[in-house]
């Protein structure tokens, strides 16, 4: 019993109440976005259990509770448990897919008699317990293929149970994760590939109609084209250390294709994007020759990064006019700023941004928000409760708010360094990284930054799933954490 005792006063002298500080501040402010948000002219009792501020209490308190059950727990049973816990969240994400109950449209609630909840809020902890596990066995080597396919497996499995529920937001979530897999050793590569899709996307679907000087080349065409040539000149330089055959790969791409141009203009007009699919497939010609000759992996890699470039290209807008969903094309189209549709797929961005803006700089108060209050933005205390935030706060209430998600990150990477165990470390980095895109998309999308695509933010958006899923995602890492130091018996 003694030992029992010393061991709870430890966990409790170990834990991080800097961070617990930052949770219980951000669940205060979220129940007053909450309020704000829910709150109807008229109603005079905002803490009855038949509002919605009235239930986030509820639900506040729960997470407050299931918080410190986790803290209860030995720390070690995470550690033990990960993969049953992952394979039975992995379950209910597959049972979903068959759910016949929709709520809001949204396919991904599991019904159980009175209890809904989403599995997959709860999935993101699972993932991050069984990639922190797999990751930290002996012998695992991220530079491995097998080894790094297997762990993006365990990431991927989920996102494809989610995707089957008709949920891509919520999948793109876990994409977060490959955030960690760069700290602990991914290849930069990885992620530039990955930002790289992104810019050749934008670029070349928003520019694509739009016409050169000459009327007959692509804008979008021809700078993607000229990205992917000078893209693979910089890896060259980046993983191969050669500075003179970047030199030259710059010299000849980049030469011909203003030789080109300039004789688009003053001589002939014809389309330079041709001569420049012909370019990058010298080029990707030449980086295999070299592999070949030189027996350098990096050469491969960089010719497949600009063939798998190449494909992608001329693969979007087949992708976007036929494969996605009709209101996920809308979505990026007015995102991008190719169609106006303020009366539809673009009504609850131009509604957030006219509320966030007539806050101005101290914010309507309280309770006062006319936006809001007269229902004008959709899923305000949900998807969008950061333009309650923006139109009774203001600009002063908006940034101490990004200022605590902002606090709670650096904390977070604080604790995640400390880890004196790969298990805790990767596991504090999949928090991190969760946190990071949660808050950066969803606040992006309520500014019309990024795509609208439904995830909450955390620990204001009402709703008890969201914040479960959340808190368990928190306090177990601060339960491992709190247990670094502890002698065990």
């Amino acid at each position: 019993m003694i030992q029992t005792d010393n061991r709870q006063h430890g966990v409790l002298r170990s834990l991080d109440w800097w961070t617990i500080g930052i949770y219980l501040a951000l669940l205060t402010f979220g129940w007053f976005s909450v309020c704000g948000a829910s709150y109807t002219y008229g109603d005079n009792d905002i803490f009855s259990l038949g509002s919605r501020s009235g239930m986030q209490i509820i639900w506040i308190g729960t997470s407050i509770t299931l918080g410190f059950v986790i803290l209860l727990l030995d720390d070690r049973f995470y550690d033990t448990f990960s993969y049953v816990i992952y394979a039975a969240l992995v379950l209910l994400l597959f049972a979903t897919i068959f759910n016949p109950h929709s709520i809001k449209g949204s396919r991904s609630w599991l019904v159980l008699g009175p209890l809904r909840l989403q599995p997959a809020e709860f999935a993101k902890f699972a993932t991050a317990l069984a990639i922190s596990k797999f990751m930290s066995s002996y012998g695992f080597n991220i530079h491995r293929m097998k080894d790094f396919f297997a762990a993006a497996f365990i990431v991927i499995l989920p996102m494809i149970c989610i995707v089957g529920q008709r949920e891509t937001g919520s999948a793109l979530v876990y994409s977060a994760f490959f955030l960690m897999f760069y700290r602990e050793g991914m290849p930069g590569s990885v992620l530039f590939t990955a930002v790289a899709m992104v810019v050749y996307f934008v670029v070349g679907v928003k520019y694509d109609s739009v016409m050169m000087w000459d009327a007959s080349t692509s804008v979008g065409e021809f700078v993607v084209l000229l990205f992917i040539q000078v893209f693979s000149a910089g890896m060259v330089s980046t993983y191969i250390h050669h500075g003179r055959q970047t030199a030259h790969m710059l010299f000849y791409t980049v030469g011909i294709t203003l030789l080109c141009l300039l004789f688009s203009v003053y001589v002939i007009p014809f389309d330079i994007t041709y001569v420049q699919i012909g370019i990058s497939f010298l080029l990707i010609g030449f980086l295999f020759y070299k592999g070949l000759s030189s027996r350098i992996m990096n050469y491969y890699f960089i010719a497949i990064f600009a063939l798998g470039s190449l494909a992608f290209f001329y693969s979007a807008d087949y992708v976007l006019n036929n494969v996605m969903e009709p209101h996920q094309r809308v979505r990026i189209n007015v995102l991008l700023g190719l169609e106006e549709d303020l009366a539809g797929a673009g009504y609850n961005v131009h509604q957030s941004e006219i509320a966030i803006g007539s806050g101005g700089l101290q914010g309507k108060g309280f309770l006062n928000g006319t936006q809001t209050k007269l229902k004008f933005v959709p899923e305000q205390d949900t998807d969008f409760i950061f333009c309650t935030v923006g139109e009774e706060e203001g600009f002063l209430g908006s940034a101490g708010v990004l200022l605590l998600f902002l606090a709670l990150i650096l904390r977070l990477l604080f604790l995640a360094e400390r880890q004196p165990f790969k298990f805790g470390r990767i596991y504090g980095y999949s928090v991190l990284s969760i946190f990071l895109f949660h808050v950066f998309i969803n606040v992006g999308m309520v500014l019309g930054l990024t795509p609208v695509i439904g995830i909450p933010l955390p620990f204001f958006s009402y709703g008890g799933s969201s914040l479960w899923g959340f808190t368990i995602l928190l306090f177990i890492f601060l339960r491992i954490d709190a247990g670094r130091n502890l002698v065990r018996t």
